[in-house]
């Protein structure tokens, strides 16, 4: 609040006051005046200095409190107490004689001010205020205490130190610039000034792009600077920096990030000290260039540089060497939950293991992130005895990386997913090489992750496969090539009671497409959540118009979802606009969940379908046994039904595993009051046996396979 806003308000409190003063008087002397006029007056002015931005209180003329507004003792700390009628210095024992003597001059009838004056916190700390203090009259004129006015401005007084010792600061013989999180340049000192050849006036609103030396630094080095920043909010180091005239020239720089208050990064600061020494700079900047400053591992530059040489020894001499690209397994989720130092921990020490288990002339380098590369440049010109040895390698890697190591008093086990490629004199390019060990580490991961797979050609032209599927399927609900089946759910008199919609894909042109090939795609390529919402739409259309016909009006129609639909933000928005659009019975509507949902935030998973089921709508667990099977988070779930996978139902007449399975979950689902669904129920002696055990719901081809919806009608009609 600026003083002339200031003095404004004090004048127009102290304006309302005499006011409403006079109106008191004049009413109290009015005969037509009641006692509730009074009070309401009285009100207005309490609800008007309760809610004032500045504290008020009002004190007698022993200096006694007879009011205290909320922000009053809320800038001063005092809470729990009843000040009223006690001593103002015996509540605020700090107060100055100086302050103690404006106070007395101020009973006498003068008014005083103070712009800013420390204050003492009962708790001993220390705080900055401004007031005013006015004078108030009896009826008589004679002064009756003193009203105090007064403003918190602590928060301001801090910002004006930082910015006094920033300032000075900024006066340093270093170099320093501001910039935004864009790299925008927003301020610079003097110091830097000299070193770039720029005045200030030039570089305000440039990108510090412009000092960029492209002789001495690739995008790389600029990129893993850059991410350091982003991981740890820092990086130091020697860089060379072209200046105004085109020259580049050796500079010491430390980057620090400034946070904001949601923690993302809303400032740069850069300080620059020249390099003395010349060669020691020019040492520096070339490990800089090289090596990767966490690990100080060969960096991305000099693997390419070494791999591409290997290539041609390998060509010359004709002998075979080998490529190992290895990535850390949900590295991501160690800097989520345990912190990014942590994660570089984890990475030093995944270093030290590559370091300790290669020879000489092999290079171990980080790529960046998580991900590691190692060159075997010689393995013999045999390539069996090459491959023998890889494999020795590799496993020796693996297992290095996968024993336990203390990270500061915690005993942490890392894993990686490894993919390996051979070359020889007949290999193609650096950039081929590391596609195939890139598609070598994919099928790693897709395999479950901690483990180990070789390229081959069949795995390229199975990932050629796979890129051209998902282009195909991106567009094909927009060329109607999706569909939905339906595959009766019957009890155990055989009667329909509902039915499971299952997606179909067929091309045009091409043979139907196993949903047990392209979903899998679909979850990959991050296609699932828009077919998942295609799906679900098509499934409250067949309800709507199921609902119109007699024979299928309280048919129960299930619908998979897939954990990353269901962790979308807006899932339940989009589930009720579903249902509210077609106009259906939402208790009609069953949600299959798997139990892959509950690897992640359960609490979050239960609270989403309580949600739901307060609409009505039931859940079911789908392949109920096969997944993440926590009895703790079960009873917790709001489920309403069980599915037992049809892995269990295959084998029943002579697996006495299948059938302990089968029981266990049926007397669970017993205990928790749930029905249960036996999926892939093909034969007359798997359904007796599931009847005789309780089970009363099935689904399988012995009711029917998944069926058109002309098909699935004209099957309900029958069985009517």
């Amino acid at each position: 609040m600026n003083d002339e806003h200031w003095l404004a308000f004090v004048n127009v409190v102290n304006e309302t006051y005499h006011q409403v003063d006079r109106e008191r008087r004049l009413l109290e002397n009015a005969v037509e005046v009641t006692a509730q006029e009074l009070t309401g007056v009285n009100k207005q002015l309490q609800l008007f200095i309760e809610n004032a931005p500045t504290g008020i209180v009002m004190l007698d003329s022993q200096m006694r409190y007879l009011y205290a507004s909320r922000r009053w003792l809320e800038d001063r700390k005092i809470e729990g107490i009843d000040i009223i009628g006690k001593s103002y210095y015996e509540i605020s024992p700090n107060i100055s004689e100086e302050n103690k003597r404006l106070h007395q001059k101020c009973l006498l009838g003068e008014s005083a001010c103070c712009n800013e004056d420390r204050i003492i916190y009962p708790d001993g700390s220390c705080g900055w205020i401004r007031w005013e203090i006015r004078p108030w009259m009896h009826s008589d004129g004679a002064v009756g205490g003193l009203i105090f006015f007064s403003e918190d401005i602590t928060i301001r007084k801090k910002a004006e130190e930082e910015l006094r010792i920033a300032s000075v600061a900024f006066q340093s013989s270093d170099g320093m610039i501001v910039t935004d999180h864009l790299g925008t340049i927003l301020r610079v000192n003097t110091a830097f000034e000299k070193i770039s050849g720029y005045l200030a006036e030039e570089l305000v609103g440039k990108n510090t792009s412009i000092f960029k030396s492209v002789e001495y630094h690739d995008e790389a080095f600029y990129r893993n600077l850059w991410e350091a920043v982003s991981t740890e909010g820092k990086w130091e180091g020697s860089v060379w920096n072209r200046n105004k005239e085109g020259r580049t020239v050796p500079v010491w720089l430390s980057i620090s990030a400034v946070k904001g208050e949601d923690g993302t990064h809303t400032h740069y600061i850069g300080i620059y000290s020249n390099t003395s020494d010349p060669r020691e700079a020019e040492r520096k900047i070339l490990e800089l260039a090289y090596y990767d400053p966490l690990t100080n591992l060969p960096n991305r530059r000099l693997l390419l540089d070494r791999l591409n040489q290997a290539r041609i020894a390998a060509s010359r001499n004709h002998v075979y060497g080998a490529v190992l690209l290895i990535d850390i397994d949900r590295f991501k989720s160690i800097n989520d939950t345990r912190g990014h130092d942590m994660g570089d921990q984890v990475l030093m020490a995944v270093a030290q293991s590559l370091r300790s288990n290669l020879r000489e002339m092999d290079t171990a380098a980080r790529l960046g992130g998580d991900e590691f590369i190692v060159l075997i440049p010689d393995l013999g010109s045999n390539a069996e005895n090459a491959m023998h040895a890889l494999n020795l390698i590799a496993d020796k890697l693996h297992k290095s990386i996968s024993e336990p190591v203390n990270l500061n008093g915690i005993i942490h086990t890392t894993t990686a997913s490894v993919g390996i490629t051979l070359f020889s004199d007949k290999t193609q390019g650096t950039n081929e090489l590391l596609k195939e060990a890139d598609l070598a580490l994919y099928q790693a991961k897709a395999a479950g992750r901690n483990t180990v797979r070789f390229f081959n050609d069949a795995m390229h032209i199975q990932f050629t496969e796979k890129i051209t599927m998902e282009a195909s399927l991106k567009r094909a609900m927009d060329k109607g090539e999706l569909s939905l089946m339906y595959q009766p759910q019957v009890d155990q008199l055989g009667k329909v009671i509902g039915a499971e919609a299952l997606l179909r894909w067929s091309p045009v042109d091409l043979e139907v497409i196993s949903p047990d090939i392209f979903i899998p795609i679909a979850e990959e390529a991050g296609l699932i959540i828009s077919i998942g919402e295609w799906a679900l739409k098509g499934a409250c259309a067949q309800l709507r118009r199921w609902s119109q016909d007699e024979g299928t009006q309280n048919l129960v129609l299930s619908v998979n979802i897939s954990a990353k639909q269901f962790r979308k933000e807006n899932f339940i928005e989009m589930v009720k606009s579903a249902v509210s659009a077609a106009g259906i019975n939402p208790k009609l509507l069953k949600l299959e969940l798997t139990e892959s949902l509950l690897l992640e935030d359960v609490d979050a998973v239960i609270g989403t379908m309580n949600v739901l089921r307060e609409l009505g709508i039931k859940f079911s667990m789908d392949d109920f046994g096969t997944g993440y099977s926590s009895l703790s988070y079960l009873k917790r779930l709001p489920l309403d039904e069980l599915k037992i996978d049809k892995s269990f139902v295959l084998d029943i007449a002579w697996d006495e595993g299948d059938r302990a399975i089968i029981r266990s979950i049926l007397s669970l689902a017993q205990t928790l009051k749930l029905d249960v669904v036996a999926e892939g129920v093909e034969t007359i002696e798997q359904r007796d046996y599931l009847l005789a055990e309780g089970c009363c719901f099935y689904q399988g081809y012995l009711y029917g396979k998944p069926l058109s919806e002309e098909n699935f009608q004209s099957l309900v009609n029958s069985l009517q």
